[in-house]
């Protein structure tokens, strides 16, 4: 039952911080404990408007000795700038996990993170109790490292 909400003005554009989240193939690259990403399923969703799309992803999760891999549905609603995750299978019983990304300025956004999930293990549970609070600082800042990476240090 972890949860964390998180609002932040970001020195980049809507565009450019939608791009990153979305991009899921990535994540490997840069996020803490994320050992591998495996795109099962990508499709349009004409009905949600114009570029929109759901893909179903594997993303490991390695840390320390546990390696788990679990499945989720993005749904991908650029013109709203909105990404919804919705858990398919693995160590949760649940995993809700949502973006949306308002434009502040030119140059700036607002990044609204919100993720909500309990796993299916009490070991697993009672592990990230522990470090749960340190683990999301630690993701937000590998966000933050990789759209300065990306867009440049002041976007």
């Amino acid at each position: 039952m972890p949860t964390h909400a998180e609002k932040r003005v970001m020195p980049y554009s809507a565009d450019q911080m939608y791009a990153l989240i979305a991009d899921v193939r990535a994540y490997p690259e840069f996020l803490p404990w994320c050992s591998a990403c495996r795109i099962r399923k990508r499709e349009p969703l004409p009905e949600a408007g114009e570029g929109a799309e759901r893909i179903e992803a594997d993303l490991v999760i390695s840390f320390k000795v546990f390696r788990e891999r679990f499945g989720s549905r993005v749904d991908l609603y650029p013109q709203a700038r909105r990404i919804d995750v919705a858990y398919l299978d693995g160590p949760f019983r649940y995993l809700n996990n949502h973006w949306t990304f308002r434009p502040v300025d030119a140059g700036s956004c607002e990044v609204d993170f919100f993720v909500d999930f309990e796993f299916k293990s009490m070991v697993l549970q009672k592990l990230i109790g522990v470090v749960f609070n340190e683990a999301m600082q630690r993701i937000v800042r590998a966000f933050e490292q990789r759209a300065a990476a990306l867009y440049g240090p002041q976007g």
